[in-house]
């Protein structure tokens, strides 16, 4: 069995009454995501990193944005918490994203909290090209993908919870397909590492694309810090609370 990795303690900044330190594993170990679930699609949580000046990426890839390992710790464990991961292709071919969960005691700890020992792959593309990456070709990992006209969000999702049963779902970006999402109406939580790097250049936004028809209000529901980097999680208002973009 590989070593467990090494531990990050996180200070918790909000909400008052949980400040204190917290393992970067189990920042978000408390949250059964599943059980927040609408009754027609899973619970939608986004998870993106950005540099101090708003880039999702540095030199093409979001793992350089990362200042140390912490909040690499932060997402695998978000992935052994949740049904189903989705990815844009883009983010997939240029992370070159592998089997979700390759580490077999990872896999168990996901069995013994009543998971599937592989969340599911998602994979959407509206023009029915899929990148080259180990993920799509790996027969131990679990897949669904949704091409063409079945990549449209809302349907999506309600086929991911009719179909396969999905409750709770991590999508971890890229910027277009964020966009599409919360376009649609299906993103519960965002997820931000806030990095203290400034890297220039003209690098994605964590959500690019169109303007939306209406701007999306969140309400801030954690912080926590770790070297300069932080963790924060919002949850997404309901649309009576979302201001205009526009006017």
């Amino acid at each position: 069995m590989a070593p467990a990795p090494p531990a990050f303690t996180l200070r918790r900044l909000l909400p008052e009454a949980e400040a204190g330190p917290v393992d970067a594993r189990a920042l978000y170990a408390g949250v059964d995501f599943a059980a927040l679930a609408p009754d027609d699609r899973p619970y939608v949580v986004v998870n993106m990193i950005l540099s101090a000046d708003g880039h999702a990426t540095h030199e093409g890839q979001s793992g350089g944005l990362a200042k140390d390992r912490s909040d690499r710790t932060v997402f695998l464990a978000l992935r052994e918490q949740v049904d189903a991961v989705l990815a844009g292709t883009g983010t997939i071919g240029a992370e070159g994203y592998r089997r979700l969960i390759p580490e077999p005691e990872r896999r168990e700890r996901r069995a013994a909290n009543g998971l599937a020992p592989d969340p599911l792959a998602v994979i959407m593309s509206r023009s029915g090209n899929l990148p080259d990456a180990p993920l799509l070709t790996d027969p131990e990992q679990p897949r669904a993908v949704y091409a063409g006209d079945e990549a449209d969000p809302l349907a999506a999702m309600r086929d991911l919870r009719t179909r396969h049963g999905i409750r709770s779902l991590l999508c971890e970006g890229g910027p277009a397909l964020n966009r599409a999402l919360l376009a649609a109406g299906v993103v519960d939580e965002y997820l931000l590492s806030f990095s203290p790097l400034l890297v220039g250049g003209a690098g994605a936004p964590a959500v690019a694309g169109n303007p939306l028809d209406e701007a999306v209000s969140m309400d801030l529901m954690s912080m926590s810090e770790y070297l300069g980097t932080l963790f924060l999680r919002y949850r997404i208002a309901p649309p009576s609370g979302r201001l205009p973009a526009h006017g």
